[in-house]
């Protein structure tokens, strides 16, 4: 096992109050609330709608910590979070455990705070806007992607360009993008109309896909293009072919990147090879880095489940390019 991921709604709302977790972590004497203890909100600005939230018992920072221990070639990733509860202890152990992925999950749906608060979201637009910031000073090589819905109940065009303004300020580098559709037993079926027409959502939802793919061309030509990345090889690409081979993987930022590859078949598929970290790491250490310069002679095999340092050569929107250099 190379990655794990932690899946759950609200995944990062985690809170074990177990017998046994409460013992091993209980709240300290003399507060007057027990629920005082543990549990913090990403920043003021956010609300929690369950008031009971708190006290002794493992939260959701140990749970990543424990997984983390496992192995340190253990990637670990986590999703569906919500924006609330990213407190300063899971960034902090984010910056402190190199398998603890750089890539973080913050579904907005909305960047106006009047459609936020009509869909029951529980924070603003700056408090949401105040976290990227607080995410992006802690983790500076951070990605983060997002959810949005077009044409909600009441959006208005002011309404929508705050989303677009959002987009444009925060360059994501997912996102994921739908046209509002109407959900029986919720609380917008029970109190609000589905107003706004099927045509303008489409054309509020292209103008935000847009948005999204302008911003994240600049973001991977800006970030990522000459830099190095660590990759889980996933396995041979689907745009592979005889003559032209490729593997495709996803770096600690979860993007996926595609590589040429010469190798060879066996009973289990495509094997690749590169060059041997144990060669090429004290070549790197006299040249302060990768450079051109380096000629190593030995090559080892490739294969999905395999780390590879892979060079980021092109970019093609959200997708990366790039040439496997070591194993």
């Amino acid at each position: 096992v190379k990655e794990c991921i932690l899946l759950g709604q609200n995944v990062n709302s985690y809170h074990d109050r177990s017998e046994n977790a409460k013992a091993a972590r209980p709240a300290p004497e003399g507060l007057a609330k027990e629920r005082e203890f543990g549990y913090r909100t990403s920043n003021e600005g956010f609300t929690n709608l369950f008031k009971l939230r708190g006290g002794a018992g493992y939260y959701f920072a140990d749970l990543v910590e424990a997984v983390s221990d496992i192995s340190p070639e253990l990637r670990v990733r986590f999703t569906s979070p919500h924006p609330k509860d990213y407190p300063p202890e899971l960034l902090a152990l984010m910056t402190e455990r190199p398998n603890v992925c750089n890539q973080l999950h913050m579904p907005a749906q909305s960047g106006s705070s009047a459609v936020l608060e009509r869909m029951r979201r529980g924070y603003t637009r700056e408090a949401y806007m105040q976290l990227i910031d607080d995410v992006r000073s802690t983790i500076p090589d951070v990605a983060i992607s997002s959810d949005f819905i077009s044409g909600f109940c009441g959006e208005t065009e002011e309404e929508h360009r705050d989303t677009l303004s959002l987009m444009e300020h925060v360059a994501y580098d997912q996102a994921y993008m739908f046209a509002y559709s109407m959900r029986g037993r919720t609380h917008a079926h029970r109190t609000m109309e589905d107003d706004v027409p099927e045509d303008v959502k489409m054309r509020r939802l292209n103008e935000v896909i847009n948005v999204f793919r302008t911003k994240v061309q600049e973001r991977n030509d800006d970030m990522e293009v000459g830099r190095i990345r660590l990759v889980l090889v996933e396995g041979e690409s689907k745009k592979s072919r005889p003559g032209q081979r490729a593997f495709s993987g996803r770096t600690d930022q979860n993007k996926r990147i595609v590589f040429p590859i010469a190798g060879v078949e066996d009973e289990d598929g495509l094997v690749g090879q590169c060059w041997s970290e144990e060669e090429i790491a004290p070549m790197l250490q006299q040249t302060k880095g990768w450079s051109d310069e380096i000629s190593p002679s030995i090559k080892v095999p490739l294969r999905p489940g395999d780390y590879a340092a892979v060079l980021v050569t092109e970019t093609r929107g959200h997708i990366l390019k790039g040439e496997a250099l070591w194993r």
